[in-house]
C-alpha cells in the first residue's frame, strides 16, 4: 500500500514525487518507456530556468536522480486500469497489481504519426519520430523532416550537423516555430524548406528510399529520395484507459480543476495529460508540485 502512485515518469510525475516525498508520503512512479517523458528528446532546451542552455535527457537524469534521492520508487511496467476501491485504488499494470491512497494520472502525451500505410512497419528502418535518438545513423546521408513547429525545427538543426541535407516538409506556407529558430533553419546551407505540402506516401521495401510529397494547394505529387524520415508534427494523449475514472475532454485530455482533482476524489492529474492551454516543461513542473500537494492534503484528510 503506497500513499501515492503516479503514473508517469515526466517532468510533471517526478515533480509530484520529489514534493511527495517531501511530505513524508511513501511514493511509487510507474513508467511505461523511458523515464523523464517528452523532454529526453528535446536536444536543447532554452527556456527552463537555471540554465541557459541544457538538453532535455540531462535534465530529465536530473529529475530522476532528484526523485529517487527522496525516498522513491519506480516501476518498469504500463498501468492499464485504475479501480477506485473505497478510500483507495488498485493500480493494474502489465507486470503486477498495486494499492495506494490516492493516484496522479501524469501519463504525457505521445508523438503523433502521419498515419500512412506501412509508417509502423518502416519505424526503424527509415521512419523515426527522435533525431536525438536516432539522427547518428544517418550521418553523411539525406533526411527529411516532417513539421514547422519549434521541435521540428530544433531537431532540422540537428540533423543539418550530421546528415547531408535536411528537407523540411511544411504543410503550411510558413514555419509556426519561434522566428529565432525558423531564421536560423532557413540560413543552414543544407536545408530546404519546403512549404504548403504534406508527406503522402513512403517509398521502399525492407527500409525507406524515398517519400511522396503532394502540394496542398495543387495536388501535384513529386518524389524525393531520402534515407530516413524524421516527424514532429505534435503529440496526443494516451488517456483511454482511464475514460472510466476520470472525465476527458472532446480530444482525450483528462479534465480537472486548479488543484489538478479530476472527476474522482482523490484522483489527480499533471502535465501534458491534461487540458491547458500551455504545454511546457516548467507548466507541467508546476502541475506536479499542485497535484501532490493536493494529494497530501487529501490522505491527511481520510
Amino acid at each position: 500500500m503506497y500513499d501515492l502512485l503516479i503514473v508517469g515518469a515526466g517532468p510533471a510525475g517526478l515533480t509530484a514525487a520529489i514534493y511527495a516525498r517531501r511530505a513524508e508520503k511513501s511514493v511509487l512512479i510507474v513508467e511505461k518507456a523511458n523515464f523523464g517523458g517528452q523532454m529526453t528528446f528535446s536536444p536543447k532546451i532554452e527556456n527552463y530556468p537555471g540554465f541557459t542552455t541544457i538538453s532535455g535527457s540531462a535534465l530529465a537524469d536530473g529529475m530522476v536522480e532528484q526523485a529517487l534521492s527522496q525516498g522513491a520508487s519506480l516501476e518498469l511496467a504500463e498501468v492499464t486500469r485504475v479501480l477506485p476501491r473505497g478510500d483507495r485504488f488498485t493500480v493494474e499494470t502489465d507486470s503486477g497489481v498495486y494499492e495506494a491512497k490516492t493516484v496522479i494520472l501524469a501519463t504525457g502525451a505521445a508523438h503523433r504519426t502521419l498515419g500512412l500505410p506501412r509508417e509502423e512497419e518502416l519505424v526503424g528502418a527509415g521512419v523515426s519520430y527522435c533525431a536525438v535518438c536516432d539522427g547518428a545513423f544517418y550521418k553523411g546521408q539525406k533526411v527529411a523532416m516532417v513539421g514547422g513547429g519549434n521541435s521540428a525545427l530544433q531537431e532540422a538543426i540537428l540533423l543539418a550537423d550530421l546528415c547531408e541535407k535536411v528537407t523540411v516538409v511544411q504543410n503550411l506556407d510558413f514555419l509556426t516555430g519561434e522566428k529565432k529558430l525558423a531564421d536560423a533553419v532557413s540560413s543552414l546551407p543544407n536545408v530546404e524548406i519546403l512549404l504548403g505540402r504534406v508527406v503522402t506516401g513512403l517509398l521502399g521495401e525492407d527500409s525507406l528510399s524515398g517519400i511522396e510529397i503532394t502540394e496542398t494547394a495543387t495536388g501535384k505529387k513529386e518524389t524525393l529520395p531520402v534515407d530516413g524520415l524524421f516527424v514532429a508534427i505534435g503529440l496526443k494523449p494516451e488517456n483511454r484507459a482511464f475514460a472510466d475514472v476520470a472525465e476527458l475532454d472532446e480530444v482525450g485530455y483528462i479534465s480537472s480543476d486548479e488543484r489538478c482533482l479530476t472527476s474522482t476524489p482523490g484522483l489527480f492529474t499533471a502535465g501534458d495529460c491534461r487540458t491547458k492551454s500551455i504545454r511546457q516543461i516548467s507548466t507541467a513542473i508546476a502541475d506536479g508540485a499542485t497535484a501532490a500537494l493536493s494529494a497530501c492534503r487529501y490522505i491527511d484528510s481520510l
